[in-house]
């Protein structure tokens, strides 16, 4: 029984990180109004509600990660 749990609990685990995208780019714009945020390679992600950008500024590097087929950012982490 507990062999099938932890299976269960593992398979569940690698699904949820298959619908998970990541790109790492240049801030072209950040609009903390409209929640968005552009790169300068063109593509744009919505930031997920309560999700706090700390040092994001154009020019800036960062790592967004997103649902997969959607561009809701579900996290945005500034490279150094």
């Amino acid at each position: 029984m507990n062999k099938l749990f932890i299976t269960t609990v593992s398979v569940l685990g690698m699904a949820g990180a298959a619908y998970a995208g990541e790109v790492e780019g240049v801030v072209q714009n950040y609009d903390p109004a409209t929640n968005m945020i552009v790169l300068e390679s063109g593509e744009a992600f919505s930031l997920a509600d309560g999700l706090e950008l700390d040092g994001v500024q154009p020019g800036g590097k960062v790592v967004i990660t997103y649902n997969d087929g959607t561009t809701d950012a579900t996290s945005v982490a500034v490279v150094e």
